[in-house]
């Protein structure tokens, strides 16, 4: 039984994990001094999976020691109203993969608010299942849960007109799944625009689509990116990302929009979004990728995924690389997954420099 517990609880994990331990088996497989690294991140990976398991092998006195009784309920009915709202973000990344347009976000929200604000009721004692006993005093852990669980609501409720949210960046579908953005709305009966605009052209591949953060535009090309860097002299921000990506989301509310980083982007680079999951998108038969192995790659997102497990052997998102309208890299190194602001500006500065200098 522990085998097969430990064996499920991997299992279903692996489409959060599986990024990073293709990213080690690739690196693994290419030799590179950083072999060992991801060998000990594979290491601890596995431990980190057996190593509850084991002790609880090791020790079955502790279980037995832990009395059944009404709490064993209550925690059973907690955990219920917790995967109800983890089934809702499930099945937000389904919707957003197969642009169902289901689960927009105010409706996403309106589903979490709801399920959050009734576990609040329920740690208070207001609602009662099956099993539960009377709850006559609550105890003071009990009603921190509660307070915790009545703030989380009222937290997400202005996400509802359009707040960021930034806390939930990576489990709440994006503002621009978003129908009704007050902020947006007021912009437009204005009759002015807080986004500065650019000349993209109107029949970019994919644009009508695919979209990139609010406040962001660009292509879903890279050649179409290349050639219009070329034709205003400047360099590609090419991000390798995926609708479902969380990481993605959340460096984009924290990193992106920050003062010192959004004006780089909007004004000193082309940027170019490559989506690895665009699956749903057919690409013309011009246009598909014959492997070595004889497979023919047919869809945007596995070309795209293709294209940076080959050229750059990595196949984790966020995945962020600089380069000129030739294809040639501006850093020595892409970025991943970063959420250090400081950082994330030298390395766009590094290319800007590296740009000029190939002038």
């Amino acid at each position: 039984s522990i085998f097969f517990m430990a064996f499920t609880l991997a299992l279903v994990s692996f489409s959060c994990t599986g990024p990073i331990l293709g990213a080690a088996l690739i690196e693994l497989a290419s030799g590179s001094s950083n072999s060992l690294v991801f060998l000990i991140s594979m290491i601890g990976f596995a431990l980190g999976f057996a190593l509850p398991f084991t002790l609880l092998a090791m020790f079955p006195t502790v279980m037995n020691k832990m009395k059944s009784g009404s709490w064993l309920n209550t925690v059973k009915i907690v955990f219920g109203f917790l995967e109800i709202a983890l089934g809702l973000k499930f099945l937000s990344m389904a919707d957003l993969s197969r642009n169902w347009r289901i689960l927009d976000r105010e409706t996403y929200l309106a589903l979490w608010i709801v399920t959050f604000a009734l576990l609040g009721f329920y740690l208070l004692g207001k609602l009662r299942f099956k099993g539960d006993t009377p709850v006559e005093k609550i105890t003071v852990p009990r009603l921190f849960l509660a307070l915790i669980t009545f703030s989380f609501v009222v937290y997400m409720i202005p996400g509802l007109w359009g707040a960021p949210l930034k806390a939930l960046s990576g489990y709440v579908p994006p503002l621009t799944t978003q129908d009704f953005d007050l902020d947006r709305m007021i912009v437009e009966n204005a009759g002015t625009s807080t986004v500065k605009m650019s000349d993209l052209p109107a029949d970019r591949k994919y644009a009508d689509i695919l979209k990139l953060p609010t406040g962001f535009e660009g292509f879903f090309d890279l050649d179409e990116g290349k050639a219009y860097a070329k034709k205003v002299n400047k360099p590609i921000f090419v991000d390798f990302t995926g609708k479902t990506c969380a990481n993605c989301r959340e460096m984009e509310y924290y990193v992106w929009n920050s003062n010192r980083v959004k004006p780089i982007l909007q004004d000193k680079y082309v940027m170019v979004a490559l989506y690895v999951d665009a699956n749903t998108i057919k690409l013309p038969e011009e246009e598909w990728v014959t492997l070595d192995d004889g497979t023919v790659i047919k869809t945007l997102g596995k070309k795209n995924h293709n294209y940076q497990i080959n050229q750059y052997h990595a196949n984790a998102q966020p995945f962020y690389v600089l380069m000129d309208g030739d294809g040639n890299l501006l850093t020595e190194q892409p970025k991943a997954y970063e959420r250090d602001i400081n950082n994330f500006v030298k390395f766009l500065e590094e290319g800007l420099r590296n740009f000029e200098k190939k002038k």
